[in-house]
């Protein structure tokens, strides 16, 4: 469904991708983990058209998204939930989720899909006329997640959602996300929270330096030791 094929990418005269080969099945979540600075929200800004390519190419379906533009590549059915939220603090949450539609035109569609997301997430619909910058973190993170769907997209990237978030919040979070994901949308899961992540996805990549230093099924990585060591605290999973 989604394929990166020796993908590179430069920031100036320095190269941060060199050469990232990575595949996404339909119905998949597909997690990368890694260290700050690996490459991974690079990766994903790559994807979704915020960041181009110096060389190789990012299809969808045989489509090259390297070469549309970042409305487009919303149009082609890839959202990005970025990391940090991005939220328009002064509008409602309603008219945050809204903002999310500016691809679709089909008024009936657009306000099923915004009910949708106020039964994934509740306290969205308690709070659907306030403004979003009064929300508590982990309700900005479910607004963003939120505003991501509204486009319908046939793939979710998201960055880093439980960052800053109590670990209850964590939980129903990534509850959510498997919810979305038997919903019919495939999920790329960028995540500092290996083992919650790992226990989420099917597969997983493993970047160092901007590169891929390890693929395998989520169970695997998570039982493998240099995993546990680099990304796990050391402890078996």
């Amino acid at each position: 469904m989604l394929r990166l094929v020796d993908l590179r990418v430069k920031y100036g005269n320095i190269e941060v991708l060199h050469g990232i080969r990575l595949t996404v099945k339909p119905g998949e979540i597909v997690t990368i983990l890694g260290a700050n600075g690996a490459g991974k929200s690079t990766t994903l800004l790559t994807i979704s058209g915020l960041v181009k390519p110096s060389g190789g190419a990012v299809t969808l379906d045989e489509t090259p998204l390297h070469k549309l533009p970042p409305h487009e590549i919303v149009r082609r059915g890839v959202a990005h939930v970025p990391e940090g939220r991005r939220i328009f603090g002064t509008l409602t949450v309603q008219e945050n989720l809204n903002l999310g539609a500016f691809t679709r035109s089909d008024t009936g569609q657009i306000s099923k899909t915004r009910e949708w997301i106020y039964e994934l997430f509740p306290i969205l619909a308690e709070r659907r006329r306030q403004l979003a910058g009064t929300l508590s973190g982990g309700e900005q993170q479910m607004l963003a997640i939120g505003r991501g769907l509204m486009s319908r997209p046939r793939i979710l990237l998201l960055d880093e959602p439980s960052l800053g978030l109590a670990p209850l919040l964590v939980k129903t979070i990534f509850e959510t996300i498997k919810t979305i994901n038997a919903s019919g949308v495939t999920v790329v899961l960028v995540e500092q929270n290996a083992r919650a992540a790992l226990k989420l996805a099917h597969r997983g990549y493993v970047m160092e330096l901007g590169r891929i230093a390890l693929e395998d099924d989520a169970a695997k990585l998570l039982a493998n030791p240099d995993v546990q060591k680099a990304y796990l605290g050391g402890g078996a999973a």
